[in-house]
């Protein structure tokens, strides 16, 4: 049975991009090589309400790659895979190339 979280409010569902270890040629890379801790937008809620009423949506979409803190948000676990649930407000950036 295959599950698909959808996040309420300003959360933002993130799989998180693993450095490679190795090389195309086998040669083992340092951990602190690339510590970058980036992930990709999987899902996005909707959006929080401001006092007055108003939709503020999220600021973030599904398939951008963004920066994220080195602690905080949520482990989730569906099947094999592990997920991360964040605020839209600790996302710190989003990447381009």
């Amino acid at each position: 049975m295959a599950k698909r979280l959808m996040p309420l409010l300003n959360r933002v569902l993130v799989e998180k991009i693993v450095p490679p270890s190795k090389t195309t040629a086998g040669i083992l890379l340092p951990e602190t090589s690339s510590k970058l801790n980036s992930g990709k937008v999987l899902a996005v809620g909707p959006g929080l309400r401001d006092k007055q009423g108003n939709h503020v949506p999220v600021s973030v979409k599904e398939g951008d790659t963004v920066l994220l803190p080195e602690y905080g948000g949520t482990t989730v676990k569906l099947g094999e895979k592990e997920y991360h649930l964040y605020r839209d407000d600790d996302i710190m950036g989003t990447l381009h190339d």
